[in-house]
């Protein structure tokens, strides 16, 4: 039977205080930086990055602890967020994320969600409490209240392409009066987003904002060509790792605990080699392809008689309430194989930290267009592990092929390349560590909290100035 895991049943209570850093670290899990080598071209997209670009200058920005907080602008500022779910997903994460910041500088934050599974939900009655624990007001997406906090608010983010249902289902013939001042905050790259009910009002809005210059050319040229709309203002930003992810990252003891944490609840040695892949679990973001390239890595080992650690790969992102009809073609694959004993079944997490402190390498293994950007690589960084990633979408942004990294085609051409590149790290482990450790440099310089804060305030006080204009 496939091993499936509850890391924290057993745990000695004076390793409790470590933990709990650990645990509060929020995640992308489901589950958003300029190419190395080239620049990326994006016409018509503002792109706030590492630097803040004026008059065709570059001036580097360097932020240090005491510096003033680059959101301070928003103190007393009413923002309304319309996320389309409240779930363990990148998006709903990533404006919870943002809500905290705000929130941190004095902001008032008004929150919506617009769809609703009809049963409850533990997840959503997690998160909505962890929301009104930090000040976020929770508010019903219909009704009067609704709309009178979108027509007082300074500034409205919209999340996601399918949040824009709310705005003819709610504001209706009011719509016209709140559109200059949205903010939409895009993460989709599949494309059966795009579809007019969702985006019709996307040319009209202050401006969109999405995590990589991939998706934002992606954007572009699709709503030109199968819509015939034009996009508003674009903003590239980049995203960050959390202060709490970051402390767990860079505290060894804490590493340390984690990692003989998890290895004893999944039943591995310390000297074995894991290889995770932490995504929810779907077709999109490629458990199949990487297992089959774990399989295949595991036959190049024996044929060719190399002398390695045991290997094993880690799914984080189960769901064992619900297990879809993907997930059990994966499980069927493992048993087919007679891979039980080296694969093994995590279910969905908001704190992947654990995860990561345990494991040796991560698999960004999303497919077709890629990931818009893709969080779970830049913490995996921090955590310096190198990164196996598929060469499409926002992850060729972040991981530098060969450096901090190896990236492989998406798609079945890549399951080959992908059981090499599996193989090359477990046979050389200073490639490892080299790897992680570039990786980690990378993120220290471009992909952490006050990087994302600084980016993202320069798009709001651009929306905000637009607003103010055209009120």
């Amino acid at each position: 039977m496939v091993k499936q895991s509850n890391a924290w049943m057993a745990m000695p209570k004076k390793r409790w205080p470590l933990m709990v850093l650990a645990l509060f670290s929020l995640s992308t899990v489901m589950v958003l930086f300029m190419r190395a080598t080239s620049d990326c071209g994006n016409t018509g997209t503002k792109n706030f990055v590492a630097d803040d670009q004026r008059d065709g200058q570059m001036h580097s920005i360097q932020l240090v602890d005491g510096a003033p907080n680059p959101l301070e602008f928003m103190k007393s500022k009413l923002v309304l967020m319309v996320s389309h779910e409240l779930s363990l997903s990148g998006g709903p994460l990533l404006l919870m994320e943002l809500a905290f910041l705000l929130r941190a500088v004095g902001s008032e934050v008004v929150w919506i969600t617009n769809q609703k599974p009809v049963e409850p939900d533990e997840v959503i009655y997690s998160l909505k409490n962890k929301m009104l624990d930090r000040g976020v007001q929770v508010l019903p997406a219909k009704g009067e209240k609704a709309i009178d906090t979108a027509l007082r608010a300074d500034l409205v983010i919209l999340n996601t392409a399918v949040a824009g249902k709310w705005l003819d289902a709610v504001l209706k013939e009011k719509v016209s009066r709140v559109l200059p001042k949205v903010l939409w905050w895009i993460h989709e790259m599949r494309g059966h987003y795009f579809k007019v009910e969702y985006v019709k009002h996307l040319p009209f809005v202050a401006g969109a904002m999405i995590d990589s210059h991939t998706t934002a050319e992606y954007w572009k040229n699709r709503t030109k060509e199968r819509l015939g709309i034009k996009m508003p203002e674009t903003y590239v930003v980049h995203l960050g790792n959390s202060k709490e992810l970051m402390e767990v990252a860079d505290d060894s003891v804490a590493k340390r605990i984690l990692r003989e944490h998890v290895r004893e609840s999944l039943g591995v040695r310390n000297d074995d080699l894991l290889f995770a892949i932490i995504n929810s679990v779907s077709r999109g973001k490629g458990q199949d392809l990487f297992l089959r390239s774990f399989y295949e890595s595991l036959q190049l080992i024996q044929q060719k008689k190399l002398q390695v650690p045991k290997l094993h790969a880690v799914v984080v992102g189960s769901d064992m309430n619900a297990q879809t009809k993907f997930e059990t073609e994966l499980r069927k694959f493992v048993v087919e194989k007679k891979i039980q004993d080296c694969v093994h079944f995590v279910n969905k997490t908001l704190t992947v930290a654990p995860y990561l402190a345990s494991i040796d390498v991560l698999v960004q293994n999303s497919q077709a267009r890629g990931e818009c950007f893709g969080r779970i690589t830049i913490e995996a960084m921090a955590f310096r592990l190198p990164v196996l990633g598929t060469a499409a979408g926002g992850t060729m942004e972040i991981v530098i092929n060969g450096s901090t990294g190896l990236l492989h085609p998406a798609g079945k051409e890549g399951v080959t390349p992908l059981a090499n590149n599996i193989v090359k790290l477990a046979t050389h482990v200073e490639r490892r560590l080299t790897m992680g450790k570039k990786g980690y440099e990378r993120v220290k310089e471009r992909f952490l909290e006050h990087h994302m804060a600084h980016r993202i305030a320069l798009v709001l006080k651009d929306v905000l100035r637009k607003a103010k204009s055209q009120g």
